[in-house]
């Protein structure tokens, strides 16, 4: 099957229309059931997270990506939970939700932090996420995210120029792609830098190009099914004096042109769907 590469409002707003239909049983058996935009506006969420929903379009990104409420799926690197307050809940009752979270042996002194917070965060709700497994990711010492060849899925949010910064992208890739079954989907949100941007603008702005992406995930075995427009912003001119984070939700200019760049929103993103081959 092809898949054009940028879709139109109207259609997305009828996938996500036709995907919200799409529900599981509440955690009692019940006749009350949750749908995945019900799980997206939910009380368990603060206003702050549910205010992100604008610029970062879950409903329509997991629908992009395939998701469905029985697969086995791993987020990579959760950190707060923004995206786990919505998959986890959804596919708790017949499916299964890994966090490839930090490790607790991690060189960065925030990321041990990080992963006590997400720790803390869903033990004190085991109704939504008692049934999370929680993996460490920490290449090259810690890479085992999941059973090899078990998820039907593998998400990353916003975290590849992190591991270029690190130097460390292809040993995530490649983790990724042994814990996907052969046909599994990686899903992949990211700040899309300009296509010119060099290795000296994605080591240090938090920008990737979609090229080096593609690259990068070629080189772990993957294959490019499509890309979506849906997570676009072209208002984000990607050059900022503090990279990605002097824009929304970081603001790290603090009050310096703070108007300019709410005016702004959040990052211009790449949207890119890949399969490990059968």
């Amino acid at each position: 099957m092809k898949f054009t590469k940028f879709l139109s409002t109207a259609v997305l707003s009828v996938i996500a229309l036709n995907f919200t239909q799409i529900s599981l049983a509440d955690h009692h058996g019940g006749a009350t059931a949750k749908t995945l935009a019900e799980w997206v506006e939910g009380e368990h969420r603060s206003d702050t997270n549910r205010a992100r929903n604008e610029f970062r379009n879950p409903i329509q990104t997991l629908d992009f990506f395939g998701l469905a409420p029985d697969m086995t799926v791993i987020e990579i690197l959760p950190s707060t939970g923004w995206y786990t307050e919505i998959m986890a809940p959804y596919l708790r009752d017949h499916g299964k939700y890994y966090a490839a979270h930090f490790s607790p042996n991690a060189s960065a002194s925030y990321m041990p932090t990080i992963l006590r917070g997400f720790e803390e965060k869903i033990t004190a709700e085991p109704d939504l996420y008692g049934k999370i497994t929680v993996r460490h990711l920490n290449p090259p010492h810690e890479v085992a995210i999941a059973p090899e060849e078990s998820a039907d899925m593998a998400l990353t949010f916003r975290n590849v120029h992190n591991w270029i910064m690190a130097g460390q992208e292809h040993e995530f890739f490649a983790a990724f792609y042994k814990a996907l079954k052969p046909g599994g989907v990686l899903g992949v949100v990211e700040h899309r830098a300009k296509p010119d941007a060099g290795m000296d603008v994605m080591r240090t702005s938090g920008y990737v190009t979609e090229a080096y992406v593609k690259e990068v995930a070629a080189a772990a075995g993957f294959e490019f099914v499509a890309s979506s427009e849906l997570n676009a912003n072209a208002k984000d001119p990607t050059v900022h004096p503090e990279g990605v984070w002097t824009l929304a939700p970081n603001y790290r200019m603090g009050d310096v042109d703070r108007d300019k760049y709410e005016e702004i929103g959040e990052s211009d993103r790449m949207t890119l769907k890949f399969t490990k081959p059968l």
